[in-house]
């Protein structure tokens, strides 16, 4: 029954992008990169300052949730399996040359990023203990006037994270783990259900502690587990700079003239580099833009450009050093059967010795774990859209652990394929609310650019430099709230 569900789901989702989602995701891209004037190149320094502000400047009080703490949440997300495991399925399925279509999808995704992340914040909505909260939900019922769209990405959205892609972080943790450690030998084929059992007592622990809780964690967790992971990628490279001009030659030459091996000739090259590519940085997939709404900042394009560099971050950073660990090691095989998380342990292993195996299933548990932790909060955000009822966000962290522990001993093909279909619907979705509305992000751009032009350090939003406040709920609030201080 598994395999004929997998069946149908491979062949709606290979439809959904093959016709539909690459073409969208592709033209949204280039449009805003044009109506914003290369805003993911040109302002790259100003991302760097803002991030950085956001670190050093205004800090959250109560419940309220700094810009760099809304960044940390994203990133949770953004880096876990996709960054790693997904990393050696595109390799393996479309080979090296795939790392170059997701590249691209990087670059241009970057502009989409902003956009969506801009208006989350302009359309955000406040707690009345405190805080923000918003998303694509909120911009797309209260700014286009279509709650029956918004109901929908709700629903998308929390199946498509809190559900599907956390079956595919707890499927990735315990697959390392049991493979690390040999436990298939140990525990008698209970293996997957004792490591997944353990997993949703962690996840509980976090999930049902609410947002707040959340954003401590991850405020701690992504900077440690990604400064890691870059360190052992950095020292892989140097260990073999002599092949990593041919390397590159490799990359991009498949991009255009795929391997014999790939099935599907250089379509299957791109279609592969542009899933994994926006699994891993969800640009325009309408996923960072709930974590974007919540942070505390002076000018809704601040936020805007953080989440951008986000995008940067994940995909020409950390996936790269991913396909560094995995096309250096010369272990990869396409149209091989060794692919995912046991294709890096067995590269990062050939490279630096067997401790190598163990480093990395402790790096992918907690990549993983921190999607997971990031993926429910997105989930939240969108069922307080629906209902707000204690009762029912409660059921519903009850079914988020549910699926972790399904991941767990769920089929490889069957979780991908999963995120695949509902990825698709979700990115139409999201992408069809940010093309109707991003005139108000390139307005909101250029004015904080002409306060930047002004001699304006730290840029402030006024909603009526917009054509239209229909909305718009929380900025006054915002002004109050930051008063003197040096947000």
């Amino acid at each position: 029954m598994l395999d004929t569900l997998d069946q149908l789901i491979n062949e709606v989702s290979g439809f959904l992008w093959t016709y539909l989602v690459i073409a969208f995701l592709v033209a949204a891209g280039l449009y805003f990169t044009l109506r914003t004037r290369l805003v993911q190149l040109l302002d790259l320094p100003e991302m760097l300052r803002v991030l950085r502000h956001g670190i050093t400047g205004h800090r959250p009080k109560g419940k309220e949730i700094s810009s760099f703490q809304a960044f940390c949440i994203s990133t949770a997300s953004r880096v876990g399996t996709g960054n790693i495991a997904g990393i050696a399925i595109a390799i393996t399925l479309g080979g090296p040359g795939a790392i170059f279509w997701m590249w691209l999808i990087a670059l241009i995704g970057a502009a989409t990023g902003f956009i969506e992340s801009t208006l989350a914040q302009i359309y955000k909505v406040p707690y009345r203990e405190g805080g923000y909260h918003g998303g694509p939900a909120y911009y797309i019922s209260n700014a286009l006037g279509q709650p029956w769209v918004a109901a929908v990405f709700a629903v998308l959205i929390s199946i498509t994270f809190s559900l599907t892609y956390n079956s595919v972080q707890s499927n990735t943790i315990t697959h390392a783990i049991v493979g690390a450690f040999g436990l298939q030998d140990l525990l008698g084929g209970y293996e997957n259900v004792i490591v997944g059992l353990t997993i949703c007592v962690f996840a509980s622990m976090v999930i049902f502690g609410g947002a707040h809780r959340i954003a401590r964690v991850t405020e701690v967790m992504v900077p440690i587990m990604a400064i890691i992971y870059l360190l052992i990628a950095a020292v892989i490279l140097v260990m073999h700079l002599d092949m990593v001009p041919a390397t590159l030659a490799l990359v991009f030459s498949s991009a255009f003239h795929p391997e014999q091996a790939v099935a599907g000739g250089i379509g299957a090259v791109i279609l592969t580099g542009v899933k994994r590519g926006l699994f891993s940085n969800e640009a325009g997939e309408g996923s960072v833009p709930n974590a974007a709404a919540c942070a505390v900042t002076s000018h809704p394009v601040k936020q805007g450009l953080i989440q951008a560099f986000g995008v940067f971050l994940d995909t020409l950073i950390i996936c790269t050093a991913s396909a560094v660990i995995v096309l250096l090691s010369g272990q990869y095989e396409v149209g091989g059967e060794l692919t995912g998380i046991n294709l890096v342990q067995q590269s990062l292993t050939s490279q630096l010795g067997s401790w190598a195996g163990y480093f990395m299933t402790f790096t992918i548990t907690l990549f993983a774990f921190s999607s997971i932790i990031g993926n429910y909060y997105y989930g939240e955000v969108n069922i307080g859209y629906l209902n707000k009822r204690p009762e029912v966000l409660a059921a519903f962290r009850v079914v988020v652990v549910g699926m972790i522990f399904f991941g767990s001993y769920a089929s490889l093909s069957l979780v991908w394929d999963l995120a695949d279909l509902f990825m698709a619907l979700l990115t139409i979705t999201n992408l069809y609310a940010i093309v109707r509305l991003s005139k108000y992000a390139f307005r909101a751009l250029e004015d904080y650019r002409a306060q930047k032009r002004g001699g304006v350090r730290e840029p402030r939003f006024d909603p009526s430099c917009l054509p239209d406040q229909r909305g718009i709920a929380a900025w006054g609030h915002e002004q109050e709230y930051l008063g003197n201080s040096r947000d």
